[in-house]
């Protein structure tokens, strides 16, 4: 991974992930567009560090190295300097980012990183890891799968950029996947009981990448992606909802920003050794069969740094099946639905298989709040 710039790198998942790099014994190249924060954690960290600004020849900078890992969220707002420079040099992207629109862009890009030579994969964080996994062994499990849902619960506080991403997206509603197209929902969409190993908790859609990448590599054409949310929670939702235009104000968003920027950095180590985290998933098909299983995970930050870690030195080794490297690849199409287990602290649990799910226990879990 010596040949891999970190952009965004003095950011919590930035530093997070360029620690990681150095403890395997790797010396990514730390970049930003903040010279001082960048000095300071090369200092830390004794790395080469490359002040650069989206707005800068980014080109130039990439042009000694085999990949750039984006750090930089909201990543709708950093991906399209950087796909364009890696297009140029020929340098792999890899990012963490779970914004359904920057996979739907990179997607779109996938002849055109094929042509350069190059490998697009987004997502090598929490989101879309070990979703993205999930969905791959479910549905090999399963293969006339038609529709799968994903379940997240996860706890801790989230970092600024993380923050930041959900300011930026707070009003702009849900998506979700049917008959292979995306659609636009409501904010809080729909709700559902799912059982994350406590008993049946409640969750609401939610727009993640997984409703882009799960189809892509699996071929289903109806995906609902749904998070864990505390009672009140739906309705707490749908009007923040319903208020979004007010960050159509830019005074608005501004000063939401300058807040996040104020009080929101991210969990201590402390805090993410005691917060885990859990990803459910269920497919099913037109027979009413259908599999679930369920991770279990460290908290979403330290699978984050340690997944998009493991993704760089695979993809700068070369370490994927033959034609794999090129276009626009996810996790699980990449290095396969075992890629998250590699990950230390990742359980997987089977949970059941039937021929035929009852019909109680699919209303029970699948009751509208």
């Amino acid at each position: 991974m010596n040949a891999c710039l970190v952009y965004g790198a003095y950011g919590y998942t930035g530093r997070l992930v360029c620690r990681e790099a150095v403890s395997r014994g790797h010396t990514p190249i730390a970049a930003g567009r903040d010279g001082r924060q960048l000095a300071g954690l090369a200092g830390e960290l004794g790395l080469e560090r490359r002040r650069c600004s989206l707005e800068d020849d980014i080109a130039s900078e990439l042009a000694d190295v085999d990949a750039v890992l984006n750090c930089a969220g909201p990543f709708v707002d950093t991906v399209d300097p950087l796909l364009e420079a890696c297009l140029e040099t020929g340098t792999d992207y890899l990012d963490v980012t779970g914004e359904v629109a920057v996979f739907e862009r990179l997607r779109h890009h996938d002849a055109a990183a094929r042509d350069a030579g190059i490998g697009l994969l987004p997502g090598v964080g929490f989101d879309v890891v070990p979703s993205d996994c999930l969905a791959a062994f479910l549905s090999d499990q399963l293969p006339t799968a038609d529709s799968l849902t994903i379940g997240v619960k996860g706890t801790g506080r989230p970092s600024r950029g993380t923050a930041r991403t959900l300011v930026d997206l707070a009003g702009t509603g849900g998506v979700v996947r049917r008959n292979d197209r995306l659609v636009r929902v409501p904010t809080a969409y729909r709700t559902r009981r799912i059982d994350f190993g406590d008993g049946p908790e409640r969750a609401v859609t939610i727009p993640l990448g997984d409703v882009v990448t799960a189809a892509h590599h699996t071929g289903i054409e109806t995906i609902d992606i749904y998070a864990a949310v505390p009672p009140g929670g739906p309705t707490a939702m749908r009007v923040a909802g319903r208020l979004g235009w007010l960050l159509e104000n830019p005074l608005v968003e501004r000063a939401l920003t300058g807040v996040v920027d104020r009080l929101v950095d991210g969990p201590d180590a402390r805090q993410r050794s005691t917060s885990p985290a859990v990803v459910w998933g269920e497919v099913t098909d037109g027979n009413d069969r259908g599999v679930r299983a369920s991770l279990e995970t460290p908290n979403v930050y330290t699978v984050t740094a340690r997944a998009a870690v493991s993704a760089a030195e695979r993809l700068v080794a070369d370490e994927t099946e033959p034609g794999a490297r090129t276009g626009f690849q996810t996790p699980a199409s990449a290095f396969g639905p075992d890629f998250v287990l590699e990950l230390e602290g990742t359980n997987r649990e089977r949970l059941e298989r039937r021929g035929d799910i009852d019909s109680a226990d699919r209303r029970r879990l699948e009751s509208d709040d």
